[in-house]
């Protein structure tokens, strides 16, 4: 599978943004990829060839600190990475956008939707980890841990894919999250959504989707959970559903 050439963004703080960009009709798909993870996965790789075979415009990027963007992971919050995708939209694409959001992900194209509404087409999430350093976070920590974060910062969690090294959970991504949680209030999305969430999902519970889906204020919003589906949802019948799903928005 050929992919796009490896593009950096240089953004006027320093940061470069490194991303594929596959030229082609609008509205174009913007991918979001999840926590820690980068833009060389099966379902970024899988849309860019969809996208390529009808024509249409795509981008797949890494946020700072993930893959070949520059920064350190450590040192991420959620506003630095919707900053990143909000750079992206602003300065890579053109008209509206279809955005495809996983975990993390999804959590983003809520809220680059909130503030781009005239950028946004339809938005697509994937086991949308909606408030995810409030609500899944904070409360797997053992107070040993939450005392280890307010003493010194930072507390290392273990990887459970790939066999990567435990990975560090800041005291300031969570406490900066905070000014970027939507599950309290309604939110006022207006634009299509579709949501998909694995009810065997072992890292962001289903439910999560769900409340998202309740609150917002779409009338065109629709929650389909699988019953088979884990976290990823890169099998080959969740991709199916993916496409479908683009093809019909």
């Amino acid at each position: 599978m050929t992919t796009a050439t490896l593009r950096l963004l240089h953004l006027p703080d320093g940061k470069r943004i490194a991303y594929h960009k596959t030229e082609g009709t609008g509205p174009g798909v913007l991918f979001l990829g999840g926590f820690k993870s980068d833009m060389t996965g099966t379902k970024a790789v899988t849309l860019e060839q969809w996208c390529r075979e009808q024509g249409r415009a795509f981008i797949r990027f890494d946020y700072s600190g993930h893959g070949q963007s520059s920064g350190e992971f450590e040192t991420g919050t959620i506003g630095e990475w919707l900053a990143d995708a909000l750079a992206v939209i602003d300065r890579l694409t053109e008209g509206p956008q279809l955005i495809v959001g996983s975990s993390l992900g999804g959590w983003l194209a809520l809220l680059a939707t909130l503030v781009r509404p005239q950028r946004v087409h339809a938005l697509i999430t994937l086991a949308c980890a909606t408030d995810f350093t409030r609500r899944l976070l904070l409360p797997m920590f053992t107070d040993e841990q939450k005392q280890q974060l307010s003493r010194e910062g930072r507390v290392l969690i273990p990887c459970d894919y790939d066999n990567q090294q435990p990975y560090p959970i800041t005291r300031e991504l969570i406490e900066e999250g905070e000014n970027h949680c939507l599950l309290d209030r309604p939110i006022p999305i207006h634009c299509p959504v579709r949501m998909f969430h694995g009810m065997r999902d072992p890292d962001v519970p289903w439910e999560f989707s769900r409340q998202t889906c309740e609150r917002l204020e779409s009338g065109d919003a629709t929650l389909t959970l699988i019953k088979q589906g884990d976290h990823r949802l890169s099998e080959a019948a969740d991709l199916r559903l993916i496409l479908n799903t683009l093809e019909q928005l």
